[in-house]
């Protein structure tokens, strides 16, 4: 067997590598998850509805999930089983999905026009450029500046 057919060989074999190190998601039994009581989930799922939404907590890119706990007067455990079994994700993974419906917005309006990216992302509580893109790419599956020109020109 040549080189060239030994190297095409390897590439099929290996798996497609995805843009910005993103993972194929696990699914997890974890123990703890149904040892929460039904009703104490429900509040705390409206509660966290309440603060990362209403209160907009996830545009603070220091706000952590044991902050979110303190203000609960829970557990992070707790509040990680809620967030795990009511939203079917993680903690980080859900205030990105607010940070990022919350730049769609900001990306596509005039007024916002004169902004970059990276002072966009900061506005919605991004930390770094690159967990926005990855966040941003994972959840549109395009970049953010691909989409601003996309959206910019139809208007």
């Amino acid at each position: 067997m040549s080189d060239a057919e030994k190297q095409v060989e390897t590439q099929e074999e290996s798996p497609k590598k995805r843009p910005y190190n993103l993972r194929e998601k696990k699914d997890k039994k974890a123990a703890y998850r149904s040892l929460i009581r039904a009703e104490l989930a429900d509040e705390l799922y409206d509660k966290i509805l309440s603060i990362i939404v209403l209160q907009k907590k996830y545009k603070d890119p220091n706000y952590s999930a044991k902050d979110l706990a303190k203000e609960l007067k829970t557990n992070t455990r707790y509040l990680s089983a809620v967030v795990n079994s009511r939203f079917g994700q993680n903690y980080s993974c859900l205030l990105n999905e607010y940070r990022i419906k919350d730049a769609l917005h900001l990306l596509t309006d005039k007024r916002y026009a004169d902004k970059n990216v990276e002072e966009i992302s900061a506005m919605v509580g991004f930390a770094n450029r690159q967990s926005f893109y990855a966040a941003f790419y994972k959840n549109v599956g395009e970049t953010p500046n691909g989409y601003r020109k996309k959206h910019l020109e139809g208007k």
